[in-house]
């Protein structure tokens, strides 16, 4: 998966880690007015990611003609970011391994997971597709990780083994993507343009979206097509849209950098509107790399207790606990800290602990925790619980009571919060505290749609000509106030794939 600082942002040197080539020679490929024969495009896609890509080749394959146009230099999108985790009911891999499994259970356990905040609808539509998208994407070469498929990895558990990735996560997913969509661009049906941000939507007299305006070396253009098709992703790493339309500050920097929530502007533009605003929800955090916000994510810290038990406590700003440490619903320690002061934490231990315990840090040994505590950045050490508080902005007395409360229960064997593991008290310093940071990095703002994935007014009146599909729809919308595996990158691949199998293409194309 590539780090952020390393995603490379210009054209040659993104050549370098296998993706297309440098933009001059697309430029040379596609042509500086990338219009089609006629003049005319069957489908226009804003967006050449996780949604865009599988659209564009089913169209091309189609007989379509096919516009995609991106802001980046590159194809792919979230996927050079993305763990590509996928969420498939009734697979052939399940079915070879025995697996008894059905869309309908898929979806009964996505609205359990999401506490029936999941729109249905679209959730519906979703499942029912994703298994023939991953089928497909092994006929086409994808490999899932040989245990697979699993109950689940980082959020709450499945009913059934339906959960996949592959060994390079997202970008597995990219390489065979790439590899389609390259064969379409041969057989000449699919025009690419990259670093061209669309700036507007087209729209007729009678109301019907009719093409795009586009920014491509400097000049705008104008390019028409029959169907408009917003597959933009969302706006992950845009502080400012985050916090217009999620009412949190962004403290985190990790997602893909041209997520800016383009398509959900456009949208807005000719009448569409948004819906997931009340549904926020930050992870369970990991360990920024420095103070300031947004900050990118140092590592991160295993506070799942059926991997590690806790032997640390959790404390706000405030010096209080706020959830069991050892709460076996990631579900519920996500809820707990969303409303603590800006989704922060410190887990708090002691030198006994730090020696006895397993290292709660992957790679990291007992002394390399003792060593980046000497910066007293992120990490911190101290003498004493006050000292620590000081120098952390933890409430002394807070945390010197929290302590003192927790020991009690540690002596009695009754956490007040109901913790079964306790090993041991803490109690003998020097003392440490690790700050961690709740944080999102996917869209729960999105465009709202139709069954028909029709953007619609608020009326509920469709937009004609125009749809839209993958993260621009909110990750709400197929996850609700919840983290649901594998369904933002499943959902994203199968409605996109859907639509380029049956939006309506000239006459002469094969439907």
């Amino acid at each position: 998966m590539i780090d952020r600082r390393t995603l490379l942002v210009s054209s040659a040197s993104l050549a370098t880690v296998g993706l297309l080539g440098s933009r001059s020679g697309i430029a040379a490929t596609v042509g500086a007015g990338a219009t089609s024969a006629d003049g005319f495009y069957d489908l226009i896609i804003v967006g050449a990611g996780t949604a865009g890509l599988p659209a564009a080749i089913f169209a091309s394959q189609r007989g379509g003609r096919v516009l995609l146009l991106d802001s980046a230099p590159v194809i792919g999108g979230t996927l050079h970011f993305s763990t590509g985790q996928m969420s498939a009911a009734g697979t052939r891999l399940q079915r070879e391994l025995g697996i008894k499994d059905s869309a309908d259970a898929h979806f009964d356990d996505v609205m359990r997971i999401s506490e029936g905040s999941a729109n249905p609808e679209i959730v519906r539509l979703a499942v029912d597709q994703a298994a023939s998208t991953v089928d497909w994407l092994m006929d086409i070469g994808l490999k899932p990780l040989p245990e697979h498929p699993v109950m689940g990895h980082g959020h709450e558990y499945y009913s059934e083994r339906r959960y996949y990735w592959g060994k390079d996560g997202g970008r597995s997913i990219l390489a065979v993507l790439t590899e389609q969509f390259e064969a379409e661009q041969k057989n000449g049906r699919i025009d690419l343009l990259l670093e061209s941000p669309v700036t507007a939507l087209l729209r007729s007299d009678a109301g019907a979206i009719e093409g795009v305006r586009a920014s491509y070396d400097g000049a705008e253009r104008v390019y028409r097509g029959r169907q408009v098709l917003l597959a933009s992703g969302g706006y992950s790493s845009n502080p400012a849209l985050w916090r217009e339309l999620d009412g949190y500050q962004q403290h985190i920097d990790a997602a893909y950098p041209f997520s800016q929530g383009q398509g959900l502007r456009l949208a807005q533009s000719i009448g569409g509107y948004l819906r997931g605003r009340s549904m926020y929800l930050t992870s369970f955090g990991a360990i920024p790399a420095d103070e300031s916000s947004p900050s990118a994510i140092k590592t991160g810290f295993e506070t799942w207790p059926d991997r590690r038990a806790p032997w640390e406590i959790y404390v706000n700003v405030r010096g209080e606990r706020f959830v069991r440490e050892d709460e076996p619903s990631v579900h519920r320690r996500e809820h707990s800290l969303l409303p603590q002061p800006d989704q922060r934490y410190w887990i708090v231990f002691d030198e006994a602990m730090l020696t006895r315990a397993p290292s709660g840090i992957k790679d990291w040994s007992h002394a390399d925790i003792r060593k980046a505590a000497v910066k007293q950045t992120v990490f911190y050490t101290a003498a004493t619980l006050a000292e620590l508080a000081q120098r952390t902005g933890i409430d002394a007395q807070g945390l010197e009571y929290t302590v003192r409360r927790y020991n009690d229960g540690v002596a009695s064997g009754q956490d007040l919060w109901g913790r079964q593991h306790l090993p041991a008290p803490i109690a003998t310093g020097p003392f440490y505290a690790i700050r961690m940071q709740g944080f999102a990095i996917t869209s729960n703002v999105g465009i709202a749609v139709d069954a028909r994935l029709r953007v619609i007014d608020v009326r509920g009146n469709p937009i004609p000509g125009l749809h839209a599909v993958g993260e621009a729809l909110g990750h709400s919308q197929t996850s609700g106030k919840a983290y649901v595996g594998g369904m933002s990158v499943t959902p994203a691949l199968s409605l996109g794939r859907l639509l380029g199998q049956t939006l309506p293409l000239k006459a002469s194309a094969r439907t």
